[in-house]
């Protein structure tokens, strides 16, 4: 059942919701700002309720006008806040993390800087896309914002970088017509230095693969990976090998300085060894490694693992396999440093570290998702938070990555 009120948003919720309070209840309201009044129609649903504006009756400080055309027009769900100044951005996202350490990792701690680097826009080096086949050919879009099952097309996306919104008209313009005959696919383009990658996520039968890769000009490699999980590389024009199909850090210029800082944690505790789990393909290792400290990399992944492997010298070394399963085989260690999934750390892993003998002198935890931050540190009994840095690797979106370093309680 809903109900019109007029609302007044005090402050911005994980996931990017403006927050307002109505007869009691808890009102998320996507795409409002800090010290907005808002016409709102209110959905109740159990002990919250979500809101839909319907008229900004006064806007908040820090509202400004969306740059990208289908921010507002389309309701994309990429960005959640680009209705909020860069620094109303930041600071909702160092309040974020501040009220998930509070609620779910019951700790209090002090207010995060949250620190950017480059542009607010066009840093995405990677994209994916939704593929759907039409009677006039395939469309290439983005998912709708509280709509996942609808996909609207996409002619720009302000926050990625210009030759990847090229690269997927120019596959589809050039190949389209190759792809798997089914109804539905997913396809990421990312960029590597100069390279454009591809892959295509899909189907079960694609006899024309190669000829699709063969097509695509403007594509340095292209990757099919099949319904059941299973990567093919097509062709690789580059001659070199990285972890292509994996993983790219999205932005560059954040994805530096955060490494720089959580190096520089590291460091701090003057480790002889390291354990660097959920490694990639080892930069942060590597760089360590260069200093004369072991590390032990940890990487489920076979084509990250690999690289790593490459990149290190002994007695540093390189483990495939998942942290929660290798990594009581190689500690002890002065030095844990953690950056798992958005799900954060199995519980065996937490379990581990708190029952280690001796104990670590620090863990450096780098987090793409506050709530399950907060709940791995909760899990860790015996260790307080010593510092607490974010990094804004996402303008526009709610996302934000947080380095957390933990010590021993009483180190």
């Amino acid at each position: 059942m809903s109900s019109l009120a007029t609302l007044d948003i005090t402050s911005i919720a994980a996931g990017g919701d403006g927050v307002a309070r109505h007869d009691g209840m808890v009102v998320f309201v996507p795409r409002t700002a800090p010290g907005d009044r808002v016409r709102t129609r209110v959905n109740a649903k159990g002990r919250f309720a979500r809101g839909a504006v319907v008229a900004v009756e006064r806007p908040g400080p820090g509202r400004v006008a969306p740059a990208c055309l289908h921010y507002e027009a389309d309701r994309c769900g990429g960005c959640q806040l680009q209705h909020l100044s860069l620094d109303l951005q930041r600071d909702a996202k160092a309040r974020i993390v501040q009220d998930a350490f509070a609620r779910i990792g019951k700790r209090d701690v002090p207010l995060p800087t949250v620190r950017g680097a480059g542009d607010a826009w066009r840093y995405r080096r990677k994209l994916t896309l939704a593929l759907r086949r039409t009677p006039d050919g395939w469309r290439a879009g983005l998912h709708r914002a509280l709509a996942p099952d609808e996909i609207f097309a996409l002619r720009d996306c302000l926050i990625t970088d210009a030759r990847i919104v090229e690269g997927f008209a120019s596959m589809l313009a050039q190949a389209g017509h190759l792809l798997p005959s089914i109804p539905a696919l997913r396809a990421s383009i990312r960029r590597a230095d100069d390279d454009l990658l591809l892959v295509i996520e899909g189907g079960m039968q694609w006899p024309e693969a190669k000829s699709f890769a063969a097509a695509l000009g403007a594509v340095a490699a292209t990757w099919w990976v099949n319904d059941e999980g299973r990567r093919r590389l097509l062709l690789d024009r580059r001659g070199a090998r990285d972890a292509g199909a994996s993983f790219v850090q999205v932005n560059a210029a954040v994805a530096s300085l955060l490494r720089a800082h959580a190096e520089a944690r590291v460091l701090a505790h003057d480790p002889a060894t390291v354990i660097d789990g959920y490694a990639g393909t080892g930069d942060i290792a590597v760089a360590l490694s260069a200093r004369g400290i072991t590390v032990s990399a940890i990487e489920l992944d076979a084509d990250a693992i690999a690289v790593c492997a490459s990149r290190l010298a002994a007695p540093s070394r390189a483990l495939r396999g998942r942290v929660e399963h290798e990594l009581p085989t190689v500690l002890p260690a002065d030095v844990v440093l953690l950056n798992p999934p958005r799900a954060g750390l199995d519980a065996t892993v937490t379990a581990t570290l708190s029952q280690s003998a001796p104990q670590p002198r620090a863990i450096i935890y780098v987090s793409c998702d506050p709530a399950t931050l907060a709940r791995d540190v909760a899990r860790l009994a015996g260790w307080r938070v010593a510092s607490l840095e974010c990094f804004d690797m996402f303008p526009q979106t709610a996302h934000v990555e947080t380095v957390c370093e933990l010590v021993p309680e009483g180190a």
